[in-house]
């Protein structure tokens, strides 16, 4: 395996400092800590109920924290910004706009002093590059949901942040079509140089796009129980990646973590795989 470049371990970009944050007297995360380097793209797993999304929320600047701070380029965050794009599950879209106007939001707060042409410019860019050229001037009903979202990471894109926040962007989206925007999000992400903070569930998901991956115990009170590092180079392909040796050793050590962990009360979310099952047959089976 080849090592991803030191470049990205040089400096603090994000610092998480002990986190902690409860809702009446049930403690959902506690002390969770983690610093993440400029260009750098972080995954959190873990099972449903143990706080990866108020993780998110908290760095969003959506839910405060009780406990612990967040910098992010030597500024605390206690806010939301536009120094933060967030991509949801549902992109959240206004139906009665368009795609493009839908974009112009996020460039309208970004470049409040630009001509309306150039913003309709920027925001046409931004729908270039995931692929919705041809798709300026639809209304969400009249789009698939894949292609919803990619008007939603559109939308975060047009913001230039220095952060991208995602929770469960493809959680609602049939494989085939996580598998392509994943691939999108990848290209993207490398080609701006971007850092990214991620909630999924998948971990094949998770391995592909991720420097590195933190594992959650399971809630309440659920802090990191191990950091894996995917020693993958950078840009990615698929199949080389999958053709790997490591890239099932990487796999099988977070599956393990995750069934060490109890599932939540009264069951939740299992932690799900975009491989086909054939391909995936003798891992499972090896267990």
């Amino acid at each position: 395996m080849t090592t991803s470049g030191s470049s990205r371990r040089e400096k603090k970009f994000l610092e998480l400092w002990e986190l902690g944050k409860s809702f009446g007297d049930q403690v959902v995360v506690e002390q969770f800590s983690l610093t993440m380097a400029k260009g750098e793209f972080v995954s959190i797993i873990g099972h449903s109920g143990c706080g990866k999304s108020t993780v998110l929320a908290m760095v969003a600047g959506l839910t405060p924290s009780d406990a612990g701070g967040i910098i992010l380029e030597s500024r605390e965050v206690t806010e939301p910004g536009p120094d933060r794009g967030v991509v949801f599950q549902s992109p959240c879209l206004f139906p009665w706009m368009t795609a493009q106007e839908n974009v112009l939001l996020s460039v309208e707060a970004k470049h409040p002093r630009l001509g309306s042409r150039a913003r309709r410019e920027m925001a046409n860019d931004c729908l270039r590059l995931v692929g919705l050229e041809d798709a300026l001037d639809v209304r969400p009903a009249e789009l698939s949901a894949g292609m919803r979202q990619r008007v939603g990471l559109a939308r975060a894109f047009a913001l230039s942040p220095k952060l991208m926040l995602l929770d469960e962007p493809f959680g609602m989206l049939d494989s085939l079509t996580r598998l392509e925007l994943q691939d999108i999000l990848h290209d993207l992400l490398d080609r701006e140089g971007l850092t990214a903070l991620m909630v999924t569930h998948d971990v094949d998901e998770a391995l592909y796009l991720s420097d590195r991956i933190v594992m959650m115990t399971s809630g309440p009170a659920a802090y990191v129980g191990e950091v894996l590092t995917v020693p993958f180079a950078r840009p990615r392909d698929r199949h080389a990646v999958l053709g790997d040796s490591g890239y099932y050793a990487l796999r099988e050590r977070l599956l393990g973590f995750l069934e060490e962990q109890a599932a939540p009360a009264g069951g939740g979310e299992e932690t799900s795989v975009s491989l086909p099952v054939t391909r995936m047959a003798g891992v499972v089976v090896a267990r």
